[in-house]
């Protein structure tokens, strides 16, 4: 039975580069309408806009089963929300999930917002605390991937960034990960073997070599680790109603170095903390 290989010619990376930017584009379009009174479907509307106008598709509703552009999910709603009739409200900690596919290659991205409510300054601090450290510990798993030998030193360092941040202000204990829901390959489909665990396991996974595509996305709570699936079939909620952040990048390993497809600098922003330059396709 043929099998793709996990990793990428270095004329299929290069083909990578556009839905990765597209995939950008659409969350940089949807990132300021995230505000209170603003439904889920109208952000919807707005990411299908951005892909339909590039020439790309929403590789999203290529999934079975699913209809919509994006996942936004809401306060206790960790990944995989359906967008519709909800209105965003101030205070709001709102997820974003979008893909793209462009000539039969994809990109996979995630952001988290805040939405700001001057009537209550704590649970916003608190919601973006949430999201620093997610985006945090993503950046610190990429930042990883330019130096690890295995995806299992990946989820170390993932675990490792969010552990050192101490314990959440809602809980008091540290950030939950969840343990159900990882990150993946990506190529010509969204989601492709090897998965990229979001904390320490015993097996130590594939090799990091040039070629490697993979989606980084931890998705973290405030509270605890359990979650269920809601009567929707999709949305993926807290048990103990605490605040989910998701966070993803689309990342090609090369000969190189390492490179941020979703983002328009290749992740050097990100990067520049953990003292890691990524390096552009030659």
């Amino acid at each position: 039975m043929f099998r793709r290989s996990i990793y990428k010619t270095p004329a299929q990376l290069r083909s990578m580069v556009e839905p990765g930017l597209i995939t950008a584009a659409a969350l940089d379009a949807v990132r300021p309408l995230i505000r209170a009174g603003v439904t889920t479907l109208e952000l919807d509307a707005e990411a299908n806009r951005v892909i339909l106008a590039r020439g790309a598709e929403s590789n999203f509703q290529l999934v079975r089963g699913y209809h919509h552009t994006i996942c936004v999910s809401v306060n206790e709603q960790v990944v995989h929300g359906i967008p519709g009739g909800l209105v965003l409200q101030a205070g709001d900690i709102v997820s974003v999930d979008c893909g793209a596919q462009f000539e039969g290659w994809n990109g996979d991205s995630a952001i988290t917002v805040v939405i700001p409510d001057d009537s209550r300054p704590e649970l916003v601090a608190n919601r973006e605390e949430l999201s620093r450290v997610t985006e945090g510990s993503m950046w610190a798993g990429i930042a990883e991937l330019a130096t690890a030998a295995t995806l299992g030193d990946v989820g170390a360092a993932i675990q490792g960034y969010i552990e050192s941040q101490g314990p959440s202000a809602v809980s008091g204990e540290t950030y939950g990960i969840l343990r159900e829901y990882v990150g993946h390959g990506i190529g010509r489909k969204m989601h492709e073997a090897p998965s990229i665990f979001n904390y320490r396991t015993p097996d130590p996974g594939a090799d990091v070599k040039p070629g490697l595509v993979v989606a980084i996305e931890p998705m973290v709570t405030a509270g605890g680790e359990e979650t269920f699936v809601e009567d929707d079939d999709w949305t993926v909620s807290t048990v103990d109603g605490s605040d989910g952040s998701h966070w993803e990048h689309s990342v090609a390993v090369h000969a190189g170095g390492v490179w941020v497809l979703t983002a328009p600098d290749g992740g050097a922003a990100g990067l520049a903390p953990f003292g890691v330059t990524p390096v552009p396709f030659a």
